[in-house]
């Protein structure tokens, strides 16, 4: 009696086995033919035999349950989630098939990542890109592309939670970007890696003098994020904390030390932010834009003397600084204020009317002073119907009345005219 137990369940164990593989290869004739309802169907009869399965066969199931739940990018996000777990189950017995259909899934991810972005569905495409660095673990820029769309979503718990992980992998950002010079058209172009940009210079002899160049971290930048999310909440000292525990590590960032300023710009400390961008300027004396911005905020602070030198340093830096020309002609113009309400403020005494005559020379030389600055600058935009429409006021003023009609005409082809 005991020998006939034994074989038959021997029998048994092995119909048993029959039955695993016969449901298995009805899953796999399903996914063949793209019917990954049938294959969920015959997926659902082989799981209450999964503690019988061995190693080989758990590893096929594994592997045709992701492929069964990704279902060529159809399925839900729930599912592909599921199914990036089960491949990674099954990646031991089908290492070639996962690293295929994962290679297959990034690039479906991607595509939808891209298109919510464009479509501006940024709380979308801020999972899907996380889908992919979740993926991909050593391409953590798409973990930065995350945390970036979420911000724009905007969701500012969870792009907290990805900057956080940014930060615990010490992200940078940093890249090498490789570039040569195009024989054809003499312009500089940018390759995807070293491998390509050497073809063309060595082999295909397309492009000569190949340069290396290292990209600008965007610590600073996410520094920053993190800081103005602090003060979208209210708390001030969460942000300034964020900034000087990355000051820490790198004191000389500049890239800091602007998002530093930044943050107490947005407070409305502005002598603090003025203080840190006086610093920054010393780092880089050659930037235009720094020079430029401590203009503004001297604007804003009522320093015009101090706005013109700043927005002067920023042109001799970048003679093609449209704004800088804009905002110096603004400043000056600005002085018209004190003079107009002197000049209201007189009554018709003689002397009244030898300080009107002095008040009005005066306003006439503001407005020449600012000619060159608004020329300036409609040279170099010439759709600029704020620096047209204020060169056709001054000339009216000042009796140029040619170059008034001139200006006028220009006004009104822009659309705009009074």
């Amino acid at each position: 009696m005991k020998k006939q137990f034994i074989i038959a369940l021997a029998i048994s164990i092995s119909a048993f086995s029959f039955a695993q593989k016969k449901e298995l290869k009805a899953v796999e004739k399903a996914i063949k033919n793209n019917n990954f309802a049938e294959a969920k169907a015959a997926l659902a009869v082989v799981e209450p035999m999964l503690a019988s399965l061995d190693e080989k066969l758990m590893s096929k199931y594994n592997y045709l349950k992701g492929v069964t739940l990704y279902a060529n990018g159809n399925g839900t996000n729930a599912d592909l989630d599921t199914a990036i777990d089960y491949l990674d189950k099954a990646e031991s017995g089908y290492k070639v098939e996962v690293t295929q259909l994962k290679n297959d899934m990034v690039n479906k991810i991607l595509e939808k990542g891209n298109k919510a972005y464009e479509g501006k569905k940024y709380g979308a495409a801020s999972e899907y890109f996380e889908k992919v660095y979740n993926m991909r673990k050593q391409d953590t820029a798409y973990l930065y592309y995350a945390a970036a769309t979420a911000v724009n979503a905007p969701d500012y718990d969870r792009a907290l939670v990805l900057y956080q992980k940014l930060k615990d992998l010490n992200y940078t950002g940093i890249e090498t970007k490789y570039y040569a010079v195009n024989k054809g058209t003499n312009e500089k172009d940018a390759f995807p890696n070293k491998q390509l940009r050497d073809v063309a210079v060595k082999t295909s002899k397309t492009h000569s003098n190949p340069t290396n160049e290292k990209s600008d971290s965007k610590r600073g930048e996410i520094v920053k994020n993190v800081a103005l999310i602090y003060i979208s909440k209210g708390d001030n000292d969460k942000a300034i904390q964020a900034i000087k525990d990355a000051k820490a590590e790198a004191p000389n960032d500049i890239n800091l030390i602007l998002s530093e300023a930044n943050i107490y710009y947005k407070m409305g400390d502005t002598e603090k932010f003025k203080e840190l961008m006086e610093v920054a300027t010393t780092m880089d004396p050659g930037n235009a834009e720094l020079q430029y911005n401590l203009g503004v905020i001297s604007a804003e602070s009522d320093q015009p003397d101090q706005a013109l030198a700043y927005y002067k340093k920023a042109i001799e830096l970048n003679p093609n600084y449209t704004n800088a020309y804009i905002n110096s002609a603004a400043v000056i113009l600005g002085r018209e204020e004190g003079i107009i309400k002197e000049m209201n403020g007189l009554g018709t005494s003689v002397a009244d009317d030898k300080r009107y005559e002095e008040l009005r020379k005066q306003r006439q030389e503001l407005y020449k002073e600012a000619i060159p600055f608004l020329t300036k600058a409609l040279e170099m935009n010439p759709k600029s119907t704020s620096a047209a429409t204020t060169l056709m006021n001054i000339y009216s003023v000042i009796g140029e009345t040619d170059k008034y009609k001139a200006m006028k005409a220009k006004v009104e082809e822009m659309g705009g005219g009074q």
